[in-house]
């Protein structure tokens, strides 16, 4: 592309040194040649007013008075009545310019100039046409060489950045070349850069997320399928198979949820449900984990709850909850149900050492963590919280409490505001 600008613009400009340098250098001759011709008639009427005038007087005419009122390089020849002519100059051979002037006395003056005199001044003319148009030429060449480069640069940086953006590398780079097309392209790189960007982290955020949260439910999955395997009564099996089961629908739920949420986190599928159930079932499923590790998980506080919500996010959050205690905690782990206002409240608390004093307001941020984790599963449980009007928060850092905050069903509190009046 950058020949062809050059060449197109070099060809543009020799065009028109062309056209304008052709009609240029006939004007110019013919200027030269006429003023020429018109110098040489002046001084065939200036020797003729010479010549009248000496003859009037009585005076000589020869060519040693003449010889000084002649430019240079001219030949003249004065034709006198009865006398013998008179010429003052070498006279030229070959092509002249001629003048000729008849004076009042009868004599007839004749001024020749050599034409080889107005050839050489074309000539020159002619050179220094030719050099004014050799530094267009020049100048030309560098212009086109200049705008070649400032607008191939930009197509080559624009070609970079597509290069980039195929390459998987999304970042904008905000440049602008000053030319409005060029620009356009530029910002639709930019902004499809951005959204490139924007799915990439999704995507990662989405595999982050699915491989954290998924590991909960299918560690508490494996240890039904465990306790299948290690007993021979069929009575037990079946009351596993049937756990497994309803461990492996809430498993389905988390996957739906992780891919609602990675599309728009604010979505959510909010509905009235029993919060006891979705808290025994938790304190269910991690009771054999926590038997193996030595330790307790115990439930106080009000019970016949209802909460506004999505159980399977519920439970999830609890999940997070349970299994941080369980990995980072120590001594008996307690979930705590309490009403406050027009919400419920799920405090999950243990004796552990809490939450570093530094990380107390981080806590809840993507990859922050105290204890050579992650950093996903309370920032994963916030999001799952917040997308059905919830909230999670870190009430206190030692020991820790966390604790997750529902709207209550509407029903439920008309029913708590009838008892209370009773």
């Amino acid at each position: 592309m950058r020949r062809r600008l050059i060449n197109s613009t070099l060809a543009v400009v020799l065009v028109v040194i062309a056209v304008f340098g052709i009609s240029l250098v006939i004007v110019e001759t013919r200027t030269i040649e006429n003023s020429a011709q018109e110098s040489v008639d002046s001084e065939a009427v200036r020797l003729v007013s010479i010549v009248d005038s000496r003859l009037l007087g009585g005076e000589r005419v020869s060519a040693r008075v003449l010889g000084n009122q002649i430019t240079p390089n001219r030949y003249a020849r004065i034709e006198m009545p009865g006398k013998k002519p008179v010429e003052v100059g070498k006279r030229p051979s070959g092509d002249v310019i001629e003048a000729r002037e008849r004076g009042e006395e009868g004599e007839t003056v004749i001024v020749q100039e050599p034409a080889s005199t107005v050839s050489g001044e074309i000539g020159r003319t002619l050179l220094i046409i030719l050099a004014v148009a050799l530094l267009a030429v020049i100048a030309a060449v560098l212009l086109a060489v200049r705008q070649a480069r400032r607008l191939t640069a930009p197509l080559t940086d624009l070609a970079e950045t597509a290069e980039r953006l195929g390459s998987g590398d999304p970042r904008p780079r905000h440049r602008r070349y000053g030319v409005p097309e060029l620009d356009r392209v530029a910002d639709v790189l930019d902004s499809s850069a951005e959204r490139i960007g924007r799915m990439l982290t999704a995507e990662r955020r989405l595999a982050a997320d699915a491989s954290h949260q998924l590991r909960t439910p299918l560690t508490a999955l494996t240890m039904r399928l465990e306790e299948i395997t290690a007993t021979d009564d069929p009575a037990t099996v079946k009351d596993e198979a049937t756990i497994a089961l309803g461990q492996v629908e809430r498993l389905t739920d988390v996957v739906q949820r992780l891919l609602t949420n990675s599309r728009d986190p604010r979505t959510g599928s909010a509905v009235g449900f029993d919060l006891d159930e979705v808290v025994k079932q938790q304190i269910e499923e991690w009771r054999p984990a926590y038997r193996n590790a030595g330790r307790i998980i115990v439930r106080s506080g009000k019970k016949g709850m209802r909460a506004v919500g999505t159980p399977g996010a519920v439970a999830q959050v609890l999940a997070t909850l349970i299994e941080n205690s369980l990995m980072h905690g120590a001594g008996p782990v307690a979930l705590r149900t309490r009403v406050t206002g027009n919400q419920v409240v799920v405090e999950v608390t243990d004796e552990g050492r809490g939450v570093p004093p530094d990380l107390g307001s981080r806590v809840f941020e993507r990859t922050v963590s105290g204890r050579n984790s992650t950093g996903l599963g309370l920032a994963v449980a916030r999001d799952l919280a917040e997308a059905d009007g919830g909230r999670l928060e870190l009430l206190q850092q030692h020991p820790p409490v966390f604790a997750l905050f529902l709207s209550r069903e509407s029903g439920a509190q008309d029913q708590d505001e009838v008892t209370s009046s009773g």
